[in-house]
This record gives structure tokens, C-alpha cells and sequence, in this order.
């Protein structure tokens, strides 16, 4: 059997913070803790639920120090470098391989879109200077460009490439992610879209990165070890309280609602302040509200089907 080196549930972490440049330490701290005793099996830092784009060079760094002392080793640790530079990303890289971390991940280069073939070059030369094993970040909603299937071919002579996580929200997509394994089996394929994990699941997914599980972890990680025992029905008993969560989602008009419900949550569980990096703002009161009606009757659901 190829044993896979990143396989469960790897929250992307948020990015606690106390304001525009500022992290909040304890509330990262309480995350972390509340993640590894949800039984996580990694963790995901910088990446697009933890605001990356909309940091500090400086407080980047910050959060991937803070981050590798603080889980020291008991869990690994996967760090997004993806930057508009290509050199920010070889020397962010670095930093996290000089603090510890395991691996990094990268998605396509933002802002202007590159084709399949810049696209394909691109990645060969970032691997060849970074210190670390790379995993390809498929994020097309926010790249306008996805990793296509003969992108990825040409790209599994890569040693350093481990693995692929698909938040395109194509289920097909991850499916045709599958049949990779016939020249890469040793790839880690991971969902990000938290609403189609236990369909990833039963394709032969590794696992997944949903955002969710920064708020209620044991939901997702008892998701995926009951996939793995091939326990289907309860999957599905888990799945149905996954899907309520979504709710959470549905609060406030815009792309950022995702990132601002699961801080508002993590907030009204007294884990960390839920202030958003600018230009975003913190849900208001109205929305707030709402928030906590979906909630904390979630909540208690979950805790009784978790028994």
C-alpha cells in the first residue's frame, strides 16, 4: 500500500487577529489547541481562509514562527507561499523550512493569468529552489485559472510535488484527480470544498482542508476516519450535519462571507476575536446574530452525534 505524506483533515487555518497588522498569539494559540484535540492531522497556514493575501510580509512570517513552536511537531505543518512575486514565494518558503514546517503550498500566480504552458514552467522552476515538498493549491475561482489535467500529467515528473488540494467545488474534476494515481500513487489528493468531502471520500480522496473545521474539527476528522473504516453510513449521519453547517455560509452578500462566518463562529465560541484583515469588516450585529441561531443549535447536534 503507498502511504500517502499528508492524508485526513488539514483545516486552513484563519488568521487570528487584533487588528490590521496585529496577530492575535493567545487566540492563535487556542486555535491551534482546540484544532489538535478535534484530532486534525495537519494544519494549513496562510492559505485563503487564513486571509494570506490581504497580510504583511512581516506578519506572515509571524504566523508561520508562532505557528511550528506552537504545534511543535505533533501535527504537520503546510504553509501557503503563493504571491504575486515569484522570489516572495522561494523566500517565504525558506523561512518556513528555517521554522519547522513540512511542506508548502502554492496555487497559481494571481492577478494576471498565466496559460497551461507558463503555467507548467512556472511550477518546474519554483520547485526547483524551494527547501520543501510542494503541494499544488487548485483555486480557480480566485486564480481564473485552474491546474488543468495535462498540466498535472506533464507535472508528475516532479518528485517534490506530493500532492494536489481542489477547491474548484468540481467533483469531477477531483474525480479525473483520481486517476492519477496510475503514474503518481504516492500524490496526496485533498478536498477543499467541505460540502463534497464525504463525495471525495468515497472516490478514494486522501482527505480534505475544510474551513469548517477550524469551528467543530472532530465533525470533519470523525467524517474522514469513519470514510476510511469504510463505515458509509455513518458518513453519511455526518455528512447531513456538514451540510448544516453550510448555513453559516449563507450569512452576509459576498465572496468574503466564508472567511467572516467562520471567525464570527470561532468568536462566539470565545477561541479568538473574529477582526478581518482590511479591506474586510468583522460581521456586524444583525449578522452576528445570525450566525449564532445556526450555531449553537449546530452545536449541540453535533455533540450528541459525536457521542
Amino acid at each position: 500500500m503507498t502511504i500517502r505524506p499528508f492524508h485526513g483533515i488539514v483545516p486552513p487555518m484563519i488568521t487570528p487577529l487584533l487588528d490590521r497588522d496585529t496577530l492575535d498569539a493567545a487566540g492563535l494559540e487556542k486555535l491551534i489547541e482546540h484544532l489538535l484535540a478535534g484530532g486534525v492531522h495537519g494544519l494549513f497556514i496562510l492559505g485563503t481562509t487564513g486571509e494570506a493575501p490581504s497580510l504583511s510580509h512581516r506578519l506572515r512570517r509571524e504566523v508561520i514562527d508562532l505557528t511550528c513552536r506552537l504545534v511543535a511537531g505533533r501535527v504537520p505543518v503546510l504553509v501557503g507561499v503563493t504571491d504575486t512575486a515569484f522570489v516572495e514565494s522561494i523566500q517565504l518558503a525558506q523561512h518556513a523550512a528555517d521554522e519547522g514546517a513540512d511542506a508548502v503550498v502554492l496555487t497559481a500566480p494571481y492577478y494576471f493569468p498565466a496559460g497551461q504552458t507558463e503555467l507548467s514552467s512556472y511550477v518546474r522552476n519554483i520547485v526547483s529552489l524551494l527547501p520543501l515538498p510542494l503541494m499544488l493549491y487548485n483555486m480557480p475561482a480566485l486564480t481564473k485559472i485552474w491546474f488543468e489535467q495535462p498540466t498535472l500529467q506533464v507535472l508528475a515528473d516532479v518528485p517534490q510535488i506530493v500532492g494536489i488540494k481542489d477547491s474548484s467545488g468540481d467533483l469531477n474534476y477531483f474525480e479525473n484527480l483520481i486517476s492519477l494515481r496510475s503514474i503518481r500513487p504516492d500524490w496526496s489528493l485533498l478536498i477543499g470544498t467541505e460540502s463534497l468531502l464525504p463525495q471525495a471520500l468515497r472516490l478514494g480522496g486522501d482527505g480534505g482542508v475544510p474551513g469548517g473545521a477550524n469551528v467543530f474539527p472532530k465533525l470533519f476528522s470523525e467524517c474522514d476516519q469513519s470514510a476510511v473504516v469504510e463505515d458509509w453510513e455513518r458518513v453519511a449521519k455526518l455528512s447531513e450535519l456538514i451540510d448544516q453547517f453550510q448555513e453559516i455560509y449563507q450569512v452576509g452578500k459576498y465572496g468574503s462571507r466564508f472567511i467572516k462566518g467562520t471567525k464570527c463562529a470561532l468568536s462566539l465560541l470565545g477561541i479568538c476575536k473574529d477582526t478581518m484583515a482590511e479591506p474586510f469588516h468583522r460581521f456586524h450585529p444583525p449578522e452576528r446574530e445570525r450566525v449564532q441561531t445556526i450555531l449553537l443549535p449546530l452545536q449541540s447536534r453535533i455533540e450528541e452525534a459525536l457521542l
